[in-house]
């Protein structure tokens, strides 16, 4: 979620389509927070680990 949050980001900068760019941004950050949270080991979804 975190690496298309980042392609989003950078479509939308060169594109100057500001959707991309606020979506991508949302994703970035909903992806940090996953992350953070199963690092911590925090279920996330009903599961503990995600492989």
């Amino acid at each position: 979620m975190i690496i298309l949050g980042v392609i989003l980001l950078i479509v939308g900068f060169v594109t100057s389509i500001s959707i991309l760019w606020t979506i991508g941004i949302v994703l970035v950050v909903i992806g940090l927070v996953l992350w953070v949270a199963g690092a911590l080991g925090h279920a996330v979804g009903g599961r503990r680990h995600y492989y």
